[in-house]
C-alpha cells in the first residue's frame, strides 16, 4: 500500500491527522501533482524543479499553506499571465548586485539572488544582493538554510505590495514583510524566519480554500472594516503582529526593499523588493571559530534550567527540521480540495 492510500487511525503516532477531507501523499506523488500544474501554466522543467524544490520542503517542514496550495496562488496571480523577461543582473560590484527579476515568480528570481549572494560572499567576505520586479518568493528560511549550509551568515528581508495596515490606518500600506536570519554551526544550519503581519497571504488563501473564517481581530475588508471573511480580506488586508513593535519591524523591512530596487519597476516605493546581506564568518573570526561558538551557544540555550512541566527548550528551526525528516517517511497530508484544484489546472 502506498502512503497515499493509508488512513490515519489517530493512534499510530504520525505527525499529521488524516481526515475524510485530506489525502496523504509521498514526496514523489506531491511533486508530480504540483509539477503537472506548473507546467500547464507555462513553466519549463528546470523552473519546475526549482519551484517544487522549495514547495515540497515547505510542506515537509510543516508549513502547509506554503506547500502545494501556493501553486494555485501562482496560477491565479495576474503577474503570472503577464509578459516575462529573463532574470538579469543590472548593476554589480564584486560585493553587490541588483537583479531585475523580469516579472518572474520569486521562487526563481530570489533563488538566483541567493546563489549570487553566496558566490559573492565567498569571494569578498561580504555581499549585498537585491531583487526587484518579482513576486511570491516563499519562505525566507529556505534561502537562509541554503546560505548557512554554504558556511555563511545570512539576513534576508522581503518587502511586498501594500496589504498590511499600520496601527490606526484605514488602508493597507505595508507588505506582509518577512525577515529572517541563517547561521552555520558544526551541527548544521540554525534559521529564524518570521512574518511581520498577523497572517501571511498564503495562509489566508488556505483559509479560503478550506471555507474557514479567519481569527478575530487581525483582518480588514476593502473598506478598512474588521472582517473574518478570507475573501473580503483579499480586498483589504491584515494588521501587523505585536502592535507597534511588529509595525516598526514591518516599516524597516519595507524601507530595506528600496535598496533592493523595489521602486525601479513602477516608481512605487511600496512594491516588492528582496534583499540579502551575507557574511563569511572568517572575515571576523578565525576559520571555523564562529561555527564552533554557535554550536556551544545553542547547547547552552538547550541546557538552561526549565520551568516545571517543560520537556525541552527548542532552538529556532529545530521543530521544522525534525518534522521534515519524519514527513519524508510518513508523507505529506493535504486537503483533497486542493489536490482536485491542482488536477483541474
Amino acid at each position: 500500500m502506498s502512503i497515499s492510500e493509508q488512513r490515519h487511525d489517530g493512534k499510530d503516532g504520525r505527525l499529521d491527522l488524516d481526515t475524510p477531507e485530506t489525502v496523504r501523499l509521498t514526496v514523489a506523488e506531491a511533486t508530480a501533482i504540483g509539477a503537472r500544474a506548473l507546467k500547464s501554466v507555462g513553466y519549463n522543467d528546470e523552473e519546475v524543479d526549482i519551484i517544487m524544490g522549495q514547495l515540497i520542503d515547505n510542506a515537509l517542514c510543516g508549513y502547509r499553506f506554503t506547500g502545494l496550495p501556493r501553486v494555485l496562488a501562482i496560477a491565479d496571480n495576474t503577474k503570472t499571465r503577464k509578459e516575462k523577461t529573463p532574470i538579469r543582473i543590472i548593476s554589480e560590484t564584486p560585493a553587490s548586485a541588483v537583479i531585475d527579476g523580469g516579472n518572474q515568480v520569486g521562487y526563481l528570481s530570489v533563488y538566483r539572488g541567493a546563489c549570487v549572494a553566496i558566490e559573492k560572499a565567498k569571494f569578498c567576505g561580504l555581499a549585498s544582493v537585491g531583487v526587484y520586479n518579482s513576486y511570491y518568493s516563499g519562505r525566507n528560511a529556505y534561502y537562509l538554510e541554503k546560505i548557512a549550509r554554504a558556511g555563511l551568515i545570512g539576513l534576508h528581508v522581503a518587502a511586498a505590495e501594500p496589504k498590511v495596515f499600520p496601527p490606526g490606518a484605514a488602508r493597507g500600506m505595508l507588505g506582509t514583510n518577512p525577515l529572517g536570519f541563517g547561521f552555520p554551526s558544526t551541527e548544521g544550519p540554525i534559521v529564524f524566519d518570521m512574518g511581520t503581519a498577523a497572517m501571511m497571504g498564503g495562509e489566508r488563501l488556505l483559509y479560503a480554500l478550506q471555507g474557514r473564517e479567519l481569527p478575530d481581530g487581525i483582518a480588514f475588508d476593502g473598506n478598512g472594516k474588521p472582517t473574518r471573511d478570507p475573501e473580503a480580506a483579499l480586498a483589504g488586508g491584515f494588521s501587523t503582529f505585536g502592535g507597534h513593535k511588529g509595525y516598526g519591524l514591518s516599516f524597516c523591512v519595507q524601507a530595506l526593499g528600496l535598496i533592493a530596487g523595489a521602486a525601479y519597476k513602477c516608481g512605487d516605493v511600496r512594491d516588492y523588493g528582496f534583499l540579502f546581506f551575507v557574511i563569511r564568518p572568517d572575515i571576523m573570526l578565525a576559520t571555523g571559530e564562529f561555527e564552533k561558538q554557535m554550536t556551544d551557544y545553542v547547547r547552552q540555550i538547550r541546557e538552561a534550567p526549565r520551568q516545571p512541566g517543560v520537556d525541552e527548550i527548542r532552538i529556532p528551526s529545530e521543530r521544522s527540521h525534525r518534522e521534515r525528516e519524519r514527513r519524508r517517511v510518513e508523507g505529506i497530508v493535504i486537503e483533497r480540495s486542493i489536490v482536485d484544484k491542482l488536477n483541474q489546472i
